[in-house]
């Protein structure tokens, strides 16, 4: 079971929101988007674990499809990314994307 994983993961998505909505706020927007999602991160996080095997490793609201989505991004043991888009109102999978060349990177950019 991986519940334990998730109640971490709430923690940083909710950071993620936390910092956005307090640290540049960009006109209001993130307040809004809040204000339009009655999925919570914990349930889109569960959403997409259940959708795409791997670690959840990032948990973000923004607005995207022309709808507030969750943004949750899946690290796959093949060292693939995968974002799975959730509507925030309803908690349905919007779509999957694999993140393609997409690599880890040390600081010194190799």
């Amino acid at each position: 079971m991986r519940a334990y994983r998730w109640t971490g993961l709430l923690a940083i998505s909710t950071l993620i929101i936390s910092t956005s909505a307090f640290g540049g706020d960009k006109g209001g927007k993130v307040a809004d988007l809040v204000k339009d999602a009655k999925v919570t991160a914990e349930q889109a996080i569960k959403t997409a674990g259940e959708n795409v095997p791997g670690t959840v490793v990032e948990a973000e609201l923004e607005k995207k499809h022309g709808k507030t989505v969750w943004e949750v991004e899946v690290f796959g043991a093949d060292g693939s990314v995968t974002e799975v888009h959730i509507d925030a109102a309803t908690g349905n999978v919007i779509d999957t994307e694999v993140k393609k060349g997409e690599k880890k990177k040390d600081k010194k950019g190799k």
